[in-house]
């Protein structure tokens, strides 16, 4: 297994600016451990609901989902794999009904790259700021994986997400745009994390 996270690999020194409890997040976890979170979002899914026939079959891809609350609970765990990469998965608890969210981080041509869903079917590749000790990730390409073919996806819609540390945890907002239609899918919420 690789000595660096995935995040360590992609950007550097660059993570040296983030605040302590985000340095925590996104170094490598010691052999035999995970990252696990837990916490609430405050908003989580989409408002529009007649995006939500089309978000059944990215849920059942573990890559998006129809629903859309407020006070969601969640779960989020990211384990390191022997291949140098870091899987998600985030567990969010709708009344009557849990969803999943799975990715996977790697490196692809010294850039990182976010493959979500149960066989990484939608593939993002990401670029980074740190700001105040805060890591800002948006999207600036994206492909679709169908078996062994990968599509470039014209820039329709664009996943912005920013980390930031609060006083009892951490805080995350994760927010899907596009030009026409606004935010349509997001999540945000507080949790604590650790090691386990």
């Amino acid at each position: 297994m690789t000595s660096a996270s995935v995040w360590e690999r992609a950007f550097g020194d660059r993570l040296h600016a983030l605040s302590p409890g985000l340095r925590t997040y996104f170094s490598l976890p010691p052999e035999g451990r995970s990252g696990y979170g837990t916490g609430v979002y405050e908003v989580a899914g989409s408002r529009l609901r007649w995006l939500w026939p089309a978000l059944a079959f990215l849920a059942w891809r573990r890559i998006l989902f129809p629903e859309y609350a407020r006070d969601v609970p969640f779960t989020v765990v990211n384990t390191p794999t022997p291949q140098g990469t870091l899987r998600g998965v985030r567990t969010f608890e709708f009344v009557g009904r849990s969803r999943e969210m799975i990715d996977e981080m790697r490196i692809v041509d010294g850039h990182l790259h976010d493959f979500l869903g149960r066989r990484g079917g939608l593939e993002a590749r990401l670029s980074a700021t740190v700001d105040d000790g805060m890591l800002r990730l948006t999207t600036t390409r994206l492909w679709l994986h169908l078996g062994a073919v990968r599509l470039p996806l014209p820039n329709v819609a664009r996943i912005a997400l920013t980390e930031r540390t609060l006083d009892a945890g951490q805080h995350v907002d994760v927010a899907l745009r596009s030009p026409l239609l606004g935010v349509w899918f997001e999540y945000r919420g507080a949790f604590t994390y650790e090691l386990r």
